[in-house]
């Protein structure tokens, strides 16, 4: 069995005294034993994404010392990469005093092993004991544990050594900084940039620009104002390395800000901002990538990192905001990944606008917000940051698998039920429904609305209010009303000269247990008739024989229909409706590919 090294004696009294730019000793390999692994307790947060902090006991044989591991290692406690009595190496840590307190953080370790026990007496340091001035390299005890598993390596993922920094300052970990400090200097990538924006309210208005700030601790956002924005703005860049110092540290307002951190930097006219050519430790975007499959886990309003190939990017389009009646540029664009899967994703503004990326191209983007509107999708928004064909090994992968069989295969477009439900509506052929068992289970007769799948066929469609007049300006749908020959819509508050027919359809569906009536609205009469509501009622106004054959070919098809049953009151009386959310036109290849599938499933045997 594999021996241990010896721990580092005196280790513990000199990171206790060590100062915080001493990088001989904070950065130098100590060869200590973790006694204690506790959850560090912190006060009440409303903050869903807040991480939890772990303290730590570190012994040397001789004394023990408290510290602090830094958010990035603490994968390493849930996967039980180290436990108590576990044998490591500190390869870098800070120190910063808090309240006049020593704080120490492990920013970086590897583990070499594990003990059933504890290593020699350690006792807590007294106080005022000077550190010795040997190297931390010797003995700590005689006692030599026996080992119960072989030495281990950390993976890559957790963050080595670095070198001391370009410049003589007290370099302190982003992880660290906190309201009580005040003489600071962090070195951190500029991982986000945000344009200038104006803002107003009744106190007045400004101007502010925001950064996302990254080390090897963490990140933390930093907000400039007025003039101070004017002089900071062109001073940063992504990508590149400053040394930062003089600003304030603000409890984080979670509203503005993707980031896990508590606390947030203001720039004010006293900071101080100089670029760091010395970049090698300092890390580029760290990505936590949920695949598009498991899009359904992550609740609406939610953000997160996402990795896929662009296999569609739509015209550049324009909405009208509600708030402000400002035109909006947007562009969507369809993703996918290895799990079969493909969302929307929506661009907005100057990146809507300047998006030229070559064909199927690999883009990585970092806190997405999660919506729900019309199935599971995802929107930039001011903190996102997108990142075509990254220098990262998830692109590569991606970009073999996609090359190599990717772009021939088939992707199910990815939805999800009510908001935050992370109930998936995508068609699902394991999770069909008959319609008999729908209405016997009562769905949709509950406070919330439920979701199913059902393959069924069509068998009449109501020609009645078929369709409905809607206002032609992009993003607005909105019925509009004919006056004196002109057609005015309330919303826009304009007169347009003619409407855009959107569907409205009333269809009743059958399968081998019984019938029941849909409804739909512009998507799904598309899919059902093969052409828009306003081919369909010039074909209704021109000739009715030909619309009514029209009516009758779209009948008697079957489809896989993804529904929505929701409580509704009908003349005061309550009844439920059934919505399509999504409609899928039937694929008898897949249908039978799936069939004989299930032919070879235990189910069969």
């Amino acid at each position: 069995m594999a021996e241990l090294p010896e721990l580092s004696a005196g280790s513990c009294l000199r990171l206790k005294n060590a100062n915080p730019n001493d990088e001989e000793v904070l950065n130098a390999p100590h060869v200590l034993q973790l006694i204690v692994i506790r959850m560090a307790k912190s006060a009440p947060s409303t903050n869903p994404n807040a991480i939890d902090r772990y303290c730590i006991v570190m012994s040397d044989g001789i004394h023990v010392i408290q510290a602090m591991l830094a958010t990035q290692l603490n994968e390493m406690v849930t996967d039980n990469i180290i436990t108590r009595n576990t044998v490591i190496v500190t390869e870098k840590v800070t120190c910063t005093d808090v309240q006049g307190k020593r704080l120490l953080v492990v920013l970086s370790l590897r583990v070499i092993g594990q003990t059933e026990e504890k290593i020699g007496n350690p006792k807590h340091i007294p106080p005022n004991e000077a550190a010795p001035q040997a190297p931390p390299a010797g003995p700590s005890s005689n006692m030599q544990p026996t080992v119960t598993q072989p030495s281990t390596t950390v993976p890559q993922k957790y963050p080595a050594a670095p070198t001391k920094p370009a410049k003589s300052v007290s370099v302190y970990p982003i992880e660290g900084l906190s309201p009580y400090q005040n003489n600071w200097t962090i070195k951190a990538r500029v991982t986000q940039k945000s344009d200038i924006k104006l803002w107003s309210n009744p106190k007045g208005e400004g101007k502010l620009f925001s950064v996302n700030l990254m080390d090897d601790s963490g990140e933390i956002k930093g907000t400039a104002f007025n003039t101070v924005a004017d002089d900071l703005y062109h001073r940063f860049e992504e990508g590149k390395v400053y040394y930062i110092s003089k600003a304030r540290v603000n409890l984080a307002k979670k509203k503005f800000s993707n980031l896990t951190n508590d606390y947030e930097l203001s720039f004010d006219r006293n900071t101080e901002v100089e670029e760091c050519h010395e970049v090698t430790n300092v890390p580029m975007i760290r990505y936590n990538f949920v695949p598009l499959g498991n899009l359904e886990s992550v609740p609406k309003d939610g953000t997160c990192d996402v990795i896929g190939v662009v296999k569609e990017v739509s015209p550049l389009s324009e909405i009208v905001s509600k708030t402000t009646s400002r035109t909006i540029p947007k562009r969507e664009l369809t993703l996918v990944d290895k799990s079969g899967f493909s969302v929307r994703l929506t661009l907005w503004g100057k990146q809507a606008e300047q998006y030229s990326a070559d064909d199927f191209p690999v883009i990585a983007f970092r806190g997405v917000k999660v919506g729900d509107f019309g199935g599971r999708s995802l929107s930039m928004f001011s903190s996102s940051t997108m990142h075509i064909n990254p220098d990262i090994n998830e692109c590569f992968a991606l970009r073999g698998w996609y090359d190599a069989t990717g772009a021939n295969e088939s992707f199910q477009a990815h939805t999800s039920g009510a908001a935050g439900g992370g109930m998936n509506m995508a068609f699902k052929r394991s999770d069909v429904r008959c319609i008999s068992d729908v209405k016997l289970a009562e769905l949709g007769n509950s406070d919330k609305p439920d979701y199913f799948s059902i393959r069924a066929t069509v068998m009449h469609i109501k020609t009645d209010n078929i369709s409905y007049p809607a206002c032609p300006s992009l993003g607005c749908n909105k019925k509009i009303n004919e006056s004196g020959g002109s057609w005015v819509c309330d919303k826009c508050n304009k007169t347009v000269d003619g409407p855009d027919h959107r569907y409205i359809i009333s269809m009743a569906v059958a399968d081998w247990s019984g019938q029941a009536w849909l409804q739909g609205f512009n998507d799904t009469g598309v899919v059902v008739f093969g052409m828009t509501a306003n081919e369909l009622m010039e074909i209704r106004e021109r000739d009715e024989s030909a619309f009514n054959m029209v009516l009758h070919n779209a009948s008697f098809k079957t489809y896989n229909f993804s529904c929505r049953a929701k409580l509704d009151t009908y003349k005061e009386l309550p009844r439920v409706r059934y919505g399509v959310s999504r409609i899928h036109e039937f694929d008898f290849k897949e249908e039978a590919k799936a069939l004989c599938e299930l032919l070879r499933s235990p189910w069969a045997q």
